[in-house]
């Protein structure tokens, strides 16, 4: 990895209470500027702890929800006329496009934007939220999984993404599961909340 593409600082413990798992660690150019092109270190996380309780409970096996970290550089840097705030509308605007095109890609359908928010990262920092719904068609199963992700962009030491995305029904419900166990019986309100937080963590 190339010394100015160093993987976001994540809260691992929270991360590995939650369930999560590592499933990928990039660096590749995530979009360009006029004079710049934008790399990002990107470390991607999967629910694996409801994905396997799902396996278990329905025999089907897929991602359910997903987070990822990623660190931006630039190529060559910043003039020095230019400062992080200039470019942060652009980045927010870019990082946007790119998740609704990753939502795209992983067979998500019916993507749309949503509302803004505004809040504080646990170290302080001004952080922008942009909510988007998307629905994803299941293999074998009538119901469509209808998905909220949030993306987080923010300026601190440098430009940082955090992003993910989750059930908006319960998983249980969706699947008609009876007696279902505890991770596929959480309302959206729950992963919303999860969510925001490692957001907010990210570093």
């Amino acid at each position: 990895m190339a010394p100015d593409a160093a993987l976001p600082a994540v809260p691992e413990g929270r991360l590995a209470d939650g369930g999560w798992e590592l499933t990928d660690e990039r660096v590749e150019t995530v979009f360009e500027l006029q004079r710049a092109k934008v790399t990002g270190a990107t470390a991607l996380y999967d629910d694996a702890r409801t994905r396997e309780a799902v396996e278990s409970a329905a025999g089907l096996d897929r991602q359910w929800r997903f987070f990822f970290a990623t660190a931006l550089s630039f190529r060559p840097p910043l003039a020095p006329g230019i400062g992080p705030m200039m470019v942060l509308p652009t980045i927010r605007s870019e990082a946007g496009s790119a998740f609704a095109s990753e939502l795209r890609d992983r067979g998500f359908e019916n993507v749309s934007r949503g509302r803004r928010e505004r809040v504080r990262t646990d170290s302080g920092d001004r952080l922008n939220l942009r909510s988007y719904a998307a629905e994803l068609p299941l293999d074998g199963v009538a119901s469509t999984l209808p998905v909220t992700g949030w993306v987080g962009v923010w300026h601190a030491d440098g430009f940082r993404i955090a992003a993910g995305a989750y059930p908006a029904r319960p998983i249980a419900e969706l699947l008609d599961l009876e007696d279902p166990d505890a991770p596929l019986d959480r309302a959206p309100q729950d992963y919303r909340d999860e969510l925001l937080d490692l957001i907010r963590a990210v570093e």
